[in-house]
Protein backbone atom coordinates (compact mmCIF):
# COMPACT_ATOMS: atom_id res chain seq x y z
CA UNK A 1 0.00 0.00 0.00
CA UNK A 2 1.57 3.35 -1.00
CA UNK A 3 2.19 5.95 1.70
CA UNK A 4 -0.06 9.00 1.51
CA UNK A 5 1.86 12.21 2.35
CA UNK A 6 -1.25 13.58 4.08
CA UNK A 7 -0.98 10.76 6.62
CA UNK A 8 2.41 12.17 7.70
CA UNK A 9 1.21 15.73 8.25
CA UNK A 10 -0.12 16.82 11.65
CA UNK A 11 -3.89 16.55 11.78
CA UNK A 12 -4.38 19.58 13.98
CA UNK A 13 -2.54 22.50 15.56
CA UNK A 14 -1.82 20.51 18.73
CA UNK A 15 -0.06 17.73 16.79
CA UNK A 16 1.94 20.33 14.84
CA UNK A 17 3.19 22.03 18.03
CA UNK A 18 3.90 18.68 19.65
CA UNK A 19 5.99 17.60 16.65
CA UNK A 20 7.92 20.89 16.75
CA UNK A 21 8.54 20.63 20.50
CA UNK A 22 9.63 17.00 20.14
CA UNK A 23 12.12 18.03 17.48
CA UNK A 24 13.51 20.90 19.60
CA UNK A 25 13.68 18.80 22.77
CA UNK A 26 15.63 16.07 20.97
CA UNK A 27 18.32 18.60 20.03
CA UNK A 28 18.91 19.98 23.54
CA UNK A 29 21.45 18.14 25.69
CA UNK A 30 21.70 18.65 29.43
CA UNK A 31 23.32 15.69 31.16
CA UNK A 32 23.32 11.90 30.95
CA UNK A 33 25.31 8.98 32.36
CA UNK A 34 28.21 7.62 30.33
CA UNK A 35 30.71 4.76 30.40
CA UNK A 36 34.40 5.48 29.85
CA UNK A 37 35.81 3.61 26.84
CA UNK A 38 39.36 5.05 26.82
CA UNK A 39 41.50 7.57 28.75
CA UNK A 40 44.34 9.71 27.39
CA UNK A 41 46.54 10.77 30.33
CA UNK A 42 48.45 13.28 28.16
CA UNK A 43 45.40 15.34 27.15
CA UNK A 44 43.40 14.20 30.20
CA UNK A 45 40.40 13.47 28.01
CA UNK A 46 38.21 10.40 27.66
CA UNK A 47 36.16 8.63 25.04
CA UNK A 48 32.71 7.98 26.50
CA UNK A 49 29.77 5.86 25.41
CA UNK A 50 26.55 7.59 26.48
CA UNK A 51 24.74 5.04 28.67
CA UNK A 52 21.25 5.83 27.42
CA UNK A 53 19.64 5.32 24.04
CA UNK A 54 17.25 7.91 22.72
CA UNK A 55 13.92 7.41 21.03
CA UNK A 56 13.96 9.05 17.61
CA UNK A 57 10.92 9.78 15.48
CA UNK A 58 11.29 8.38 11.97
CA UNK A 59 9.97 10.05 8.78
CA UNK A 60 6.96 7.70 8.84
CA UNK A 61 6.19 8.99 12.39
CA UNK A 62 7.15 5.72 14.07
CA UNK A 63 9.87 5.83 16.72
CA UNK A 64 12.89 3.64 17.33
CA UNK A 65 15.63 3.46 19.98
CA UNK A 66 19.00 4.72 18.74
CA UNK A 67 22.37 4.47 20.47
CA UNK A 68 24.22 7.77 20.76
CA UNK A 69 27.72 7.41 19.28
CA UNK A 70 30.88 7.34 21.42
CA UNK A 71 32.04 10.86 22.26
CA UNK A 72 35.80 11.46 21.86
CA UNK A 73 38.19 14.00 23.43
CA UNK A 74 35.82 14.76 26.31
CA UNK A 75 37.53 16.84 29.03
CA UNK A 76 37.57 15.30 32.53
CA UNK A 77 36.21 17.09 35.58
CA UNK A 78 38.31 16.39 38.68
CA UNK A 79 38.39 18.10 42.08
CA UNK A 80 40.99 20.83 41.47
CA UNK A 81 41.60 24.23 43.06
CA UNK A 82 44.20 26.33 44.86
CA UNK A 83 47.17 24.54 43.29
CA UNK A 84 45.93 21.06 44.24
CA UNK A 85 44.24 18.30 42.26
CA UNK A 86 42.88 14.86 43.15
CA UNK A 87 43.60 12.43 40.29
CA UNK A 88 42.35 8.91 39.68
CA UNK A 89 43.58 6.01 37.52
CA UNK A 90 40.71 6.30 35.03
CA UNK A 91 39.84 2.92 33.49
CA UNK A 92 37.55 1.70 30.70
CA UNK A 93 34.21 0.77 32.27
CA UNK A 94 34.28 3.61 34.82
CA UNK A 95 30.98 5.45 34.90
CA UNK A 96 30.66 9.21 34.64
CA UNK A 97 28.15 12.00 34.18
CA UNK A 98 28.25 13.75 30.83
CA UNK A 99 27.32 17.42 31.07
CA UNK A 100 26.84 19.43 27.89
CA UNK A 101 27.99 23.05 27.83
CA UNK A 102 25.51 25.77 26.96
CA UNK A 103 27.85 27.06 24.22
CA UNK A 104 30.67 25.73 22.02
CA UNK A 105 33.75 25.21 24.22
CA UNK A 106 36.36 25.01 21.43
CA UNK A 107 38.02 28.43 21.92
CA UNK A 108 38.17 28.13 25.69
CA UNK A 109 39.40 24.51 25.49
CA UNK A 110 42.29 25.44 23.19
CA UNK A 111 43.40 28.71 24.84
CA UNK A 112 41.83 28.97 28.31
CA UNK A 113 40.71 32.33 29.67
CA UNK A 114 37.69 34.17 28.28
CA UNK A 115 37.09 33.45 24.59
CA UNK A 116 34.53 34.18 21.91
CA UNK A 117 32.38 31.34 20.66
CA UNK A 118 34.06 29.76 17.64
CA UNK A 119 30.76 28.39 16.40
CA UNK A 120 27.10 29.07 17.27
CA UNK A 121 26.28 25.77 18.94
CA UNK A 122 24.17 24.98 22.02
CA UNK A 123 24.02 21.85 24.22
CA UNK A 124 25.82 19.83 21.55
CA UNK A 125 27.28 16.33 21.92
CA UNK A 126 30.69 17.77 20.98
CA UNK A 127 30.69 20.09 24.01
CA UNK A 128 30.57 17.47 26.76
CA UNK A 129 32.47 17.28 30.04
CA UNK A 130 32.88 13.96 31.89
CA UNK A 131 32.40 14.25 35.65
CA UNK A 132 33.91 11.22 37.35
CA UNK A 133 32.36 9.70 40.42
CA UNK A 134 28.79 8.94 39.44
CA UNK A 135 27.75 5.27 39.46
CA UNK A 136 24.85 2.94 38.90
CA UNK A 137 23.39 0.62 41.54
CA UNK A 138 25.41 -2.45 40.48
CA UNK A 139 28.54 -0.44 41.41
CA UNK A 140 27.60 0.84 44.87
CA UNK A 141 30.50 1.49 47.25
CA UNK A 142 31.48 -1.42 49.49
CA UNK A 143 31.69 -0.51 53.19
CA UNK A 144 30.44 3.05 52.74
CA UNK A 145 31.54 5.01 55.83
CA UNK A 146 28.71 7.03 57.33
CA UNK A 147 30.80 8.48 60.15
CA UNK A 148 33.98 9.62 58.37
CA UNK A 149 35.45 11.20 55.23
CA UNK A 150 37.27 8.46 53.30
CA UNK A 151 39.56 7.92 50.37
CA UNK A 152 39.20 4.22 49.57
CA UNK A 153 39.40 1.50 46.95
CA UNK A 154 36.10 0.40 45.39
CA UNK A 155 36.14 -2.83 47.39
CA UNK A 156 36.93 -1.03 50.68
CA UNK A 157 40.04 -3.11 51.45
CA UNK A 158 42.35 -0.06 51.58
CA UNK A 159 41.43 3.38 52.85
CA UNK A 160 42.36 6.55 54.67
CA UNK A 161 39.58 7.61 57.03
CA UNK A 162 39.26 11.02 58.68
CA UNK A 163 37.08 11.58 61.74
CA UNK A 164 37.24 14.41 64.28
CA UNK A 165 40.50 13.82 66.19
CA UNK A 166 41.28 10.56 64.35
CA UNK A 167 42.93 9.41 61.10
CA UNK A 168 42.85 5.72 60.18
CA UNK A 169 45.02 4.13 57.51
CA UNK A 170 44.07 0.61 56.46
CA UNK A 171 46.14 -1.26 53.85
CA UNK A 172 48.06 -4.50 53.41
CA UNK A 173 51.25 -2.46 52.77
CA UNK A 174 52.06 1.12 53.77
CA UNK A 175 54.92 3.00 52.07
CA UNK A 176 56.61 6.33 52.71
CA UNK A 177 58.91 7.65 49.96
CA UNK A 178 58.88 4.18 48.36
CA UNK A 179 59.94 2.42 51.57
CA UNK A 180 57.61 -0.11 53.22
CA UNK A 181 56.81 1.08 56.74
CA UNK A 182 54.00 -1.22 57.71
Amino acid sequence: MPLNINDLLPHNEYELYEAIMDNVANRIRGAMPGIIQAFDPTTQTVSVQPALRERVRQPDLTTRWVAIPVLHDVPLVLPRAGGFVLTFPVQPGDECLLVFADMAIDGWWEAGGVQNQVEKRRHDLSDAFAILGTWSQPRVIAGYATDAARLQTDDGTSYISLKPGEIDLVAATVKANGTVIG
